[in-house]
Parts: C-alpha cells; structure tokens; sequence
C-alpha cells in the first residue's frame, strides 16, 4: 500500500496513515475523498438533526472529486446489511451499496409488504481508494445507511432501499423487499450465532447458509471480516490490498445480513491505513454500528446493546495486542476503562442475566499461528473473572477451540462435552470460533469433539507477549476442530430465583454438531 517495509515496520496506524496521505495527495490520480459522511433525512423513523450529504466530496486531499452517475434504472442496490442502534429495541441501520453514483437514495418501510408509503432519505458514505494503494485501480464504493428510530419492540417490519429510478414499491421490484425484527421488549427465548475470520469463500457462503437456517435474532462477527488486507499487519507496505474484496463480501453476506443484524466487531485484518489514522476509516463506511462505546477512544468498533435478558460487548483488541501492535495503546486505556464501567452497569441491572463479551484475538488458544494474546491476558482477563463473564468469543485462530472453565488464569473446572458451567462461582469459558471461510490453521494436540473425543493431559502452546512469545503447556483446551464451524447459542430466561441458561453449539459445515454446554446462572 506504499510505505517501504523498513519504515512501515517503526510506524504506528496513524503515522503511516499520514504517510499515505503526504504521498497521494500530491498525485493528479485523485479524484475522489475518503470518507464522505451525511446523516440520516427526516420520516417518523429518524430523530435528530438532518444533513444531506454530498457525493464524492474529498476528505483529507484538497482535492474536487467528480461524481458521475448513471440512469438509475439500470442500477440495483445489492450489500444490504442490518445493525442494531443504541436501543435494538428500538433503532436499527438498514446499509446497502451500489456500484455507481446514484440520485436520491432512499429506503421504505412498512408493517406489511404492500404498505411501504414510509419514504425515507438515505445518508451517502463515499469512499475512494486511488491506484497505487494497493492491487486495485482507481476505486469509488458508495454505501447507503438509514438509521431508523422510534420502532416497535419485538415487531417484524418490511423494507425496500432504492434510488431515482429503482423504487422497491413498484410491483417488478418487489420481489427485493427485506425485513427485520426489534428487540422484544422483555425477556424471551432467542437464538443468536457468532464467528470470526470469514472473508470471502466456498467454505464462507456454505456457513452463511447454515447460520440462516439457525434463524438467528443476531449474528456477532468477532473480527476480520472481508480480507481486503489479507497480510492483517496494519501496514501499509501490505500491495495486495484490495478495496473490491468489500464488494464481494457484502454480496456474499447479504443473504443472512439483510434479515439479521450482522454485529461486527475489528480484527487485525480490518486496520486499513490509507482510510484513516486509526485505519478503520473504511469501515465506518460500511458499517453503522451503535455509538455508546467509550468517548474519544478512537475505536468505533467497541460499543454494546442488550437483547431481551442479554448484554452483548464488542472490543476491539488491537488496542491491547503485542503481537500486532500497529493500534496498540490507541485509546490510551480508556477502552479498558469503559469496559469495567459496561461489566459493572449490567451485572447491576435487574433486566440483565448475562453478560457475553466477543472481540477477534484470543485470550486462550493454542493454534500453532497466534495463539493467546498476552495483552487480552492482562488487560481485560481480570474483569472478566471479576464481573463473572459468562461467554467469551473469540476469532483470530482459523479453528474451533474451546476452554474448560479458567479463573485466574486456572482451570477452577473441567468441562467436558454435555458439560455445564456456573460463571457465578466457578470462572468463565473461552471459545475460539475462527473457522468462518478462510484457510484453516493447525493444532499441536489431536483434534477432539463431539463423537471423537481424544482427550489429552496438557498441551503445548506460547502467549505473546510485549517481549515476543513465550512458551507454554496448558490444561485448558477442553475442544479442538480443525474444519470450517460456527458458534449458535440459545438463551432461555427462567423465573426469578430459577435458572436461565445460555446453550452454546459448535456447529460444523457439513450441519453436525461438534461441541455443546451451558452456562447457567439464577436468573434476577
């Protein structure tokens, strides 16, 4: 992407980020910004003040863009995905994408397919990647976002996004209607999935698949999500970036992501530097995620939400990493700062019986390519432990791994296949689900999962740590599967005093299931 390796290798995000700009900015090849960002027009589902925004405006070069478009009825929306807002009760983002400038965008809305009178301004997000950074040639994405408000809880609503010459109402284009479901508004049995490392891929599509069948109420993506930057550095000097990978991806995902909020949080991968100081500048393109994460961090992928007796955590880890350090110490610990107050706030709350945290590298895994993140250990392990966390998931590893339970660093408690565990007084479980799509990784220890097991005393692994690896033999790995698989965990609220229960799967490509437990606690 255009820094020499020798310095990229001594500069931070930001610093090379800035590298980027001072080179391109000087080029006549320009001729479009960054990130161009609006807000959301009018309608009973938006609040807030409106701003239209301008297609194609430069961000950061100084330099006109020209927009061009083209006869909107030769352009389909395609890309769309749904996010919970603050209150997913409440607030969803409906995101789409178009190949080409379009006029007007918009989104309709409705209780029924055939009332979607509800017209709805849709905010522009323009991104530009010149040639050079990068495979890629000259490349503009235009991403659409409707950030909706004021809706019913528990209430499945009809829509369609179109433009100036693509209106979804019109009897040809039904047939391109989505819908979405809120957040009940008390506590009810739900099922939501998770994964981290998909990318774009056979063995991706084929999990997709799979997790629609679930019939998710969300879906968590812990990290790495298309691969445009497929060395995950952050680093500049990466030359086989390409922006374009977001296109695939997005309209690989559509067919789950346009009916379930598809909630992601940033691995290593999604540090895109030409972007943005902090590299995530392509993302907040794409993706409109709840904003209530900790102020001036820089991160926007760390926030949270709650879903009927359920609180969600999203965190972004290369704040803490030591072995991919291009972020390291971004938020000058006020990440770690917000989490305790989260952990806190909800283990208070009388709505809330659990409490499930997910972010991409791993606190405890012992893959033969990263393995444990010495700087999750450190920073964030002990609040875990002290606010009885009751699942953490994990990506970063291309596999499925998944822990005993561990306080302290120790196992408090084996827990074998079947098994359950009480984060209460015993600890928490750890899971690696990295197996999304991309190539898989490898193990020291045999595989060993349900109908195979092969249980093994210890086993070899390291930890990175600020000063390198360091090696080590662990207790802890309860599960290992090598194959592609994804996380579905079913939440079932009991009467006061009872206990409500998190059933948590590992489910293989092929649909067999290769891992189950609970975690159960008595409900408030």
């Amino acid at each position: 992407m255009g820094v020499p390796d020798e310095l990229a290798a001594r500069m931070s995000m930001a610093e090379q980020h800035e590298y980027l700009r001072a080179r391109f900015s000087r080029r006549t090849m320009i001729r479009g910004g960054a990130v161009t960002l609006g807000a959301v027009a009018g309608g009973a589902f938006v609040t807030g003040a409106t701003a239209q925004a301008v297609p194609g405006t430069v961000t950061g070069t100084g330099t006109a863009a020209r927009t061009e478009s083209v006869d909107g009825a030769f352009v389909a929306p395609f890309g769309r995905h749904l996010a919970y807002g603050n209150d997913p009760r409440t607030e969803i983002t409906v995101s789409w994408q178009v190949p080409v400038a379009v006029q007007k965008p918009f989104i309709r809305i409705g209780a029924h397919p055939w009332d979607l009178s509800r017209k709805i301004e849709a905010e522009v997000r323009t991104l530009h990647t010149p040639a050079g950074v990068g495979a890629s040639g000259d490349h503009t994405q235009y991403y659409l976002h409707a950030a909706l408000t004021h809706l019913r809880p528990g209430r499945t609503y009809y829509y369609g996004v179109g433009h100036q010459g693509f209106d979804p109402a019109e009897a040809h284009l039904l047939g391109t209607l989505g819908t979405f479901t809120t957040a009940p508004a008390h506590k009810e049995p739900f099922t939501f999935t998770a994964f981290g490392d998909q990318g774009v891929s056979y063995h991706a599509l084929a999990n997709d698949s799979l997790i629609l069948g679930q019939n998710p109420a969300f879906h968590l993506h812990a990290g790495d999500i298309a691969y445009a930057d497929p060395a995950g550095q952050g680093k500049t000097s990466d030359t086989v970036f390409d922006a374009r990978t977001w296109d695939q991806f997005l309209a690989q995902t559509e067919s789950v992501a346009k009916s379930v909020p598809w909630m992601v949080s940033y691995g290593n991968h999604d540090m895109e530097a030409w972007y943005s100081p902090n590299g995530y500048g392509g993302e907040e393109a794409r993706w409109n995620l709840p904003d209530n994460g900790p102020d001036k961090a820089n991160l926007p992928g760390v926030y949270s939400f709650v879903h009927g007796n359920t609180a969600i955590i999203s965190l972004d880890p290369n704040d803490v990493s030591f072995e991919i350090p291009a972020n390291l110490g971004i938020s000058g610990g006020t990440q770690t700062t917000w989490l305790e107050a989260q952990l806190k706030k909800f283990r208070a709350s009388k709505d809330i019986d659990f409490v499930v945290v997910f972010f991409h590298h791993c606190a405890y895994c012992t893959s033969t390519a990263h393995a444990s993140e010495g700087g999750v250990r450190q920073e964030w392990v002990p609040l875990f432990d002290t606010y009885q966390v009751d699942l953490v998931i994990n990506g970063h590893n291309h596999q499925y791994e998944r822990t005993d339970v561990i306080k302290g660093g120790q196992v408090t408690k084996k827990l074998p296949i079947g098994g359950t565990a009480y984060p209460e007084t015993e600890g928490v479980v750890y899971v690696t689900a990295g197996a999304a799509g991309r190539s898989l990784y490898s193990f020291t220890a045999p595989d060993s999962y349900e109908g195979h097991e092969n249980e093994v005393e210890s086993v070899a692994s390291f930890v990175n740590l600020k000063g390198g690896k360091q090696n080590e033999t662990v207790t802890w790995s309860r599960v290992r599967y090598l194959n592609y698989s994804f996380l579905r965990v079913d939440v079932t609220p009991a009467p006061k005093g009872h206990h409500t229960t998190l059933t948590v799967q590992g489910i293989a490509e092929t649909g067999d299931r290769i891992d189950h437990f609970t975690v159960a606690r008595r409900a408030k």
